[in-house]
Formats: C-alpha cells, sequence, structure tokens
C-alpha cells in the first residue's frame, strides 16, 4: 500500500467539516484526496440528495424522514451547525449549512478540473425502491458520466450494501463500476472470494477486515480491487497496510495521505 492506493474522503473531510456538504467536498479535494464519496437518497419529490440518514435529526435541525420531504422544504434546513466547525460562525457559510443535492456535487467536482473519482452510495431500503437507481444513472447520463471514457477526469463508482441495488445499476449502466459494500460476512463468500453478479469491486468494513483476516486475501486472490471503509486510525491503517488494498475510505483523509507519505 502506498502512492498507487486511492484515498476517499467519506462524506467529504467530514471529521473537520459537517458531512455531505459542499465545503467539506471542496476542502478533502485541496487535502488532495483521488475521491469523494457520498450517500444519495430521493426527496418526496424525486431530487437525489447527499444525506446518509433515514432520518434528518442526526445532521439537520429537522426531524422526520428525507423521504417525506420535498427539495425546497429541506433546502429551508439548516445542515451544518450541529458540527462544532460551524459555531461561532455569524451567519453560518452556507457552503457548511446548505443542504447538498446530487446534481451540485457532481457540478462542482466536474468544475474541479482535476482527476476525481466519486464513489456514490445508493441508500436502502428505500420507500422509493429500484427508483433511486433509475434517477441516478439518469442524473449520470445528464452530467456525461454514465459512460466511463478514457479522457474523462471524473469517475464515477456506484455502491451500495444491496446485492439487488448494485444488479439494477449494472443492468442500467453496464460499464460503470460497481462496489458491494460488506458490514457482515455473506454465506460461502469466505470460501469462493467471488461476489455477486453485477459488483466488480468489494468493500468490507474496517470491523469486518479485523474480525476476518483471511477476507481481503480471497477477495484479492478472486480478482476483485477492494475499498475498505471507514478507516481513521493509524492501527487500522497498519493493520491494512500488509493487503495492499486499492482504496482506502476515511473521514480524515489528510490524516491518511501523511500516514502514505503523500
Amino acid at each position: 500500500m502506498g502512492a498507487h492506493t486511492l484515498v476517499f474522503a467519506h462524506r467529504g473531510s467530514s471529521a473537520a467539516l459537517p458531512e455531505h456538504t459542499l465545503a467539506a467536498y471542496l476542502r478533502a479535494l485541496d487535502e488532495g484526496v483521488d475521491g469523494l464519496e457520498c450517500d444519495v437518497r430521493l426527496t418526496r419529490d424525486g431530487h437525489l440528495v447527499c444525506v446518509h440518514d433515514r432520518r434528518l435529526e442526526r445532521t439537520s435541525n429537522g426531524r422526520g424522514l428525507v423521504s417525506a420531504y420535498t427539495l425546497a422544504e429541506l433546502e429551508r434546513l439548516d445542515f451544518g451547525s450541529w458540527h462544532e466547525s460551524v459555531n461561532g460562525d455569524d451567519p453560518p457559510d452556507p457552503d457548511r449549512t446548505r443542504l447538498l443535492t446530487l446534481d451540485r456535487l457532481l457540478t462542482a467536482v466536474r468544475a474541479a478540473d482535476r482527476d476525481v473519482r466519486l464513489l456514490i452510495e445508493t441508500k436502502h431500503p428505500a420507500k422509493q425502491g429500484p427508483e433511486v437507481e433509475r434517477r441516478l444513472v439518469a442524473l449520470l447520463r445528464q452530467h456525461g458520466l454514465a459512460t466511463p471514457s478514457p479522457d474523462q477526469r471524473v469517475r464515477v463508482t456506484v455502491m451500495s450494501f444491496s446485492a439487488l441495488a448494485v444488479r439494477r445499476v449494472r443492468a442500467l449502466a453496464p460499464e460503470l463500476p460497481t462496489v458491494l459494500l460488506l458490514e457482515v460476512l455473506p454465506p460461502g463468500l469466505l470460501r469462493r472470494g467471488r461476489l455477486p453478479f453485477g459488483a466488480h469491486v468489494a468493500g468490507p468494513g474496517i470491523d469486518l477486515v479485523r474480525a476476518r483476516p483471511q477476507l481481503v486475501p480471497h477477495l484479492r486472490e478472486a480478482g476483485h480491487p477492494v475499498y475498505v471503509w471507514t478507516v481513521n486510525e493509524t492501527a487500522d491503517l497498519d493493520l491494512i497496510e500488509a493487503y495492499g488494498v486499492e482504496g482506502i475510505i476515511t473521514d480524515r483523509p489528510r490524516m491518511v495521505l501523511d500516514h502514505l507519505g503523500r
């Protein structure tokens, strides 16, 4: 592991700034990451927004389900003042407090004029079911990102914990790379080392990597690149260094880059 290992900012540089805000993503780019990671959910009126939780309480001053609100209603909420970095801002920086849509994030990443890999996680179970993947692929097509090409500066990979969602992406946009996220070990995976149909990359959590030392070697021997999440401690970086994983997803990208000598 070293210069070739991709470093992804998990929800932006989210230890330093409020997660899923434009400021957190722009800071991660300034810190030198290879890529960004975001979660997407659908609003009641069908817009993709960058929010992790099903409910609003943890990261905003709203209450209830994200899917119960329209985009206009969500944009009236504060998504950043809970974070210590925003305390005392008067007035608060809108890039640190405003809801971020995926469309706005894609526009910002394309405007960065540098190579960026973007990991987009579709959250399930979701009230809208397969509409999440349909809307996502349609938006990627609008931005010219649904069919990777060698000259593209922005490269998108779609992730999910749902194997069904990964297969849907494969059917809708066969050339997009996909990651199956793993929090627990599916039956037979450790023995076979093979991911379900439609998944290109394995995405085990660091807890699973710790608990199953042979998992990463088996996946890599079967030909699957491995992205590990969410790696925030130097001890965990030391643990996965011997595996030679292809990607690290972290809340603390500058720390990881420093550890890798970059």
